[in-house]
């Protein structure tokens, strides 16, 4: 059982309120303490599935009451353990029940880590800079290990799954932000490649290189996967660098690949290898954005729902159709090379 202890910082005048409108959540416990003469600290302790409609609560509050401040924290064990036959068969049922459903973190957790994801900073830059670098020497060198070796170092995961994750919520913002941090994690790549195709030969009998300059409709369904795997692995906060592998994979060689060609002055070669990279971005993002609206991410305020329902409706009506015209070019440029 995953459990979250939530610390609410309550205004005096306000704690007599608060205290009868917490009684409507379901909590584990919950205790109270004197911090200071105009405060009271109430310290929360819920499962996992029950923190957002508390969070949801407090997002209000704060709102309407500045002086509201509360803070989430995710708890390894508690102690002491339940020890009851009966309560661990209710437990046993309840997890039985969660894995039905996508079982996920806050929307209030899942968007300060989408955040954070979608910043450039000096690490972000160093890791795409290196990461491409050795993605370019793998694919020159032929050599999938290194190339894997890129993909674990890409951290190309974070913008193009909070792209997804502001157009579900409508975050036109955050949506921005991601975008910015999406088209940079894919220029520096194709820069750094750029720069090697313009001073060395292209590596024509490197197997990783010209596996880039091939696309088949199958390559679509290989992207709907990977991003549909990166957006669960933030929904449940799970092993991102391992996902993160997989999406690297479906862009970080194309780009480098595209780069390479650009570098090189060969058009018509660079077509593949940017058809590529097209198709597994709005693959990915796609996917992505069905995962979130299906997990059913929201806002709390009955506005900002109608925008972020306008919002997701229109990014899923506007990739899938980016998606769909890219099959049709890829149906017909198999069909033609048959």
């Amino acid at each position: 059982m995953s459990i979250q202890l939530i610390e609410v910082y309550v205004p005096n005048q306000a704690f007599a309120t608060f205290e009868r409108n917490l009684e409507q959540f379901e909590t584990i416990s919950h205790w109270n303490s004197s911090e200071a003469n105009d405060y009271m600290l109430v310290r929360i302790l819920v499962k996992m599935s029950q923190s957002e409609d508390i969070l949801n609560y407090l997002e209000q509050a704060a709102k309407e009451n500045d002086d509201f401040s509360a803070l989430l924290f995710s708890l390894k064990t508690y102690i002491p353990h339940v020890e009851d036959k009966k309560e661990e068969l209710e437990e046993t049922k309840e997890n039985e029940e969660d894995e039905k459903e996508l079982l996920r973190v806050s929307r209030h957790e899942l968007y300060s880590v989408v955040f954070d994801s979608s910043a450039i900073s000096k690490s972000f830059s160093w890791f795409l800079l290196l990461s491409a670098v050795v993605a370019t020497a793998g694919i020159v060198k032929d050599s999938p290990a290194i190339v894997i070796g890129a993909m674990m170092i890409a951290p190309i995961i974070g913008p193009f799954t909070a792209v997804a994750f502001a157009s579900v919520l409508g975050d036109y913002k955050l949506l921005r932000r991601s975008l910015i941090s999406a088209g940079y994690g894919l220029v520096l790549p194709i820069g750094i490649a750029v720069l090697f195709g313009m001073f060395f030969p292209l590596p024509m009998d490197s197997q990783e290189f010209l596996s880039r300059n091939n696309i088949e409709l199958i390559d679509i369904f290989a992207a709907l996967a990977a991003g549909a795997a990166g957006a669960i692995s933030f929904l449940k906060r799970a092993a991102e660098a391992l996902v993160g592998v997989m999406v690297s994979v479906a862009l970080l060689p194309p780009a480098v690949v595209f780069g390479m060609m650009l570098g090189d002055f060969n058009w018509q070669g660079a077509i593949t290898p940017c058809l590529l990279l097209l198709v597994n971005t709005s693959s990915i993002v796609l996917s992505a954005i069905v995962v979130y609206w299906v997990s059913g991410i929201k806002p709390v305020n009955w506005q900002e729902i109608q925008e972020a329902y306008t919002s997701r409706k229109y990014s899923l009506l506007f990739v899938s159709i980016i998606v769909l015209v890219l099959a049709v070019v890829i149906f017909f440029i198999q069909f033609y090379q048959s």
